[in-house]
């Protein structure tokens, strides 16, 4: 894993020059490096002749259904390693790329080069295992008006071209994970309005370009791993990306200056199957683990033999299963598409627009299981108590029905770090929103969705009705 120091990555107001010793980050890179050595394992990783090497089967271009289980062992591989709490992990942009790659043909009406490109590119990061974020949301300063009215320093955009690339400034959020990778997938999809070639354009930036300065969100790492396991672990970061005049070399931009091309391969990101199979996959391990651990708390102290508590835990079951099927159909029933074996998009979407409600609703049962247990946790480990007396007293006092009490309160921190920490705090922000706009989502996959057979049952149902009505008519 390439060495991080040469970021201009900014927390609390300094420039974090060595960023994994930081406090902040050093957790999170050493579940990174654990993830990327994983690579060689093989349910992770396949030989890739092209590169000589080892590779994430993101980049496994799937033809048969049983390459695309492949490719979800590898996801759930990588996300079971950290409860699907890092979202943004490079499964993800390996995912997209590889979209592009697998689609490269078809982009290039856009920019003739776009095929020699991302092939070069994606050879590139396999060959040295480069970790990838995308940063595709504009600042929030003035959304209520159109691209052409806005100012015209807030948007990511060229100002100046040269013989060998361009020079960009602006900027771009949410780049998640911003921090930890190599390199940024950037895309500025604007085609509602003429004259916008100057920002419309796709691009990858190295995260050490000179001008580029990554503005970190408050840390919510914590270095104590006992004390919180999740916190210490997988805060994986937000960030503003601000490009203060970044060169952009031309092997580097992949749609150029191209409203529709730019606004394609965005819909692609938001469409792209192979992707959303990722997004879906780490969305269920990550229920799963919330319905494990609300089981967990409500064993410890024997209110699962309640039927409003049992009745609680078995919608948490529903939801995790719901989202489990719907991965599920959508592998059975996949199809060939060019020869690449597609997921069936409808599920993948229902389970990802399922999700932004069905996480927010988990939260609120973890919540109404453990209750005002959470509060009561003492504010360190039971054993790191200096008086010997108290922590006794302690041993018997916070004691469980079915579990010691190192064990019940292990549960209700973990609990704790989900529902009231600030980690939790952004995981329940980011599962409602990581998908974008929940009302333009659901407006897309009313675009997108195939309307005909509704159309034709409703046909038939109305055709059905008017024969039996003759048939009741009487001369």
């Amino acid at each position: 894993m390439p060495t991080k120091g040469s970021r201009s990555i900014w927390l609390d107001g300094r420039k974090v020059e060595q960023p994994e010793e930081h406090p902040a980050f050093r957790g999170t890179f050493g579940t990174i490096r654990r993830l990327v050595a994983l690579i060689d394992d093989d349910r992770v990783g396949y030989y890739d002749e092209s590169v000589g090497r080892m590779v994430h089967k993101a980049f496994l271009i799937p033809r048969t259904r049983e390459e695309l289980l492949e490719k979800r062992k590898a996801y759930e591989t990588w996300t079971r390693e950290t409860y699907g709490m890092m979202s943004r992990l490079s499964d993800y942009a390996y995912s997209v790329i590889t979209g592009y790659y697998i689609d490269r043909e078809r982009f290039s009406r856009y920019d003739a080069g776009f095929a020699e490109k991302i092939t070069h590119y994606i050879e590139r990061v396999k060959r040295e295992r480069r970790l990838v974020t995308t940063a595709i949301a504009d600042p929030q300063i003035d959304r209520s008006k159109p691209v052409a009215e806005r100012s015209g320093h807030e948007l990511l955009r060229v100002v100046e071209q040269r013989p060998d690339g361009v020079v960009v400034c602006g900027a771009k959020m949410i780049a998640t994970g911003a921090p930890y990778v190599d390199d940024i997938l950037v895309n500025t999809p604007y085609d509602r309005e003429d004259g916008q070639e100057q920002y419309a354009n796709l691009f990858i930036v190295a995260a050490d370009s000179p001008g580029l300065e990554i503005i970190c969100r408050k840390s919510h790492a914590e270095t104590d791993r006992a004390l919180y396991p999740l916190a210490s672990r997988f805060d994986e970061m937000d960030a503003v990306i601000i490009f203060d005049h970044v060169f952009i070399p031309d092997e580097r931009i992949l749609i150029r200056g191209h409203a529709q091309g730019a606004t394609a391969a965005h819909r692609h990101q938001q469409l792209n199957a192979l992707a959303h199979h990722q997004t879906v996959v780490r969305l269920a391990t990550k229920l799963k683990f919330v319905a494990g651990l609300a089981t967990a708390i409500a064993q410890s102290i024997a209110v699962d033999a309640f039927l409003h508590v049992q009745q609680k835990l078995g919608e948490l079951y529903m939801l995790a299963d719901t989202v489990d099927a719907l991965l599920h159909a959508a592998e059975m029933e996949g199809t060939v598409e060019g020869g690449v074996y597609k997921p069936k998009a409808v599920p993948l979407q229902a389970a990802r627009h399922l999700g932004t409600q069905a996480y927010a609703r988990a939260m609120a049962i973890l919540k109404e299981i453990g209750a005002g247990g959470y509060t009561q946790m003492p504010s360190t480990l039971i054993d790191r108590f200096e008086d010997g007396r108290i922590r006794t007293l302690l041993h018997r006092y916070y004691a469980g029905a079915a579990a010691s009490a190192g064990e019940k309160t292990a549960w209700f921190r973990l609990g704790w770090e989900l529902i009231g920490s600030e980690l939790g705090g952004r995981h329940d922000l980011y599962e409602r929103f990581y998908t974008g706009d929940p009302l333009r989502n659901q407006s897309l996959f009313f675009e997108q969705y195939d309307k005909k057979w509704l159309e034709e049952r409703l046909e038939t149902f109305l055709d059905r009705l008017t024969a039996e009505a003759r048939q009741d008519v009487t001369v």
